[in-house]
């Protein structure tokens, strides 16, 4: 399986990314962050493709060993397809799911996150665009729930699925 948790800054992807490497088998937790810190200095705008694609060579390599794979990180449509094309070969494992908290939910700090003026904005981006409503995948409502329930929401579907 190749999971894609979608969503916002703050919306909650990474903490249930994690959980769900915790409860599915032989799962990496593909970080696409980290993969943007090998190029920090480089503007969002242009490094956002590059971890596009070396994300897709990690997919493909952990695919290929028989691995699940998690990758929390806001997707756009034009990134949806990107990434639907290039792991075509995998399509009947690929799961999206998109993390859409109220936008207030998702701006505010809690005592493990400190949000930076800089997150608050591009939040209201991600909002502005569309990143919490896509065209793709399954949409969770996750304001009234904890991450641990998200978690569990996304191993349904995935079960049913399956």
């Amino acid at each position: 399986m190749i999971i894609f948790i979608n969503g916002s800054i703050n919306a909650g992807k990474t903490t249930v990314a994690k959980m769900l490497t915790t409860k599915i088998p032989q799962t990496a937790n593909i970080e696409m962050d980290e993969l943007r810190n090998f190029i920090d200095w480089l503007e969002i705008d242009k490094a956002i493709p590059i971890n596009l694609e070396n994300a897709v060579l990690i997919i493909k390599n952990f695919a290929k060993h028989d691995y699940n794979v998690v990758v929390p990180y806001p997707l756009s449509q034009d990134n949806y397809e990107y990434l639907s094309h290039e792991l075509s070969d995998f399509s009947k494992q690929l799961y999206f799911f998109t993390l859409s908290p109220d936008i207030k939910k998702a701006q505010m700090s809690t005592e493990d996150r400190k949000i930076s003026q800089w997150e608050h904005s591009r939040i209201q981006h991600h909002y502005d665009v569309g990143i919490n409503n896509p065209s793709f995948g399954k949409i969770i409502d996750n304001t009234k729930q904890t991450p641990e329930e998200t978690a569990n929401e996304i191993l349904s579907h995935l079960t049913t699925n399956n």
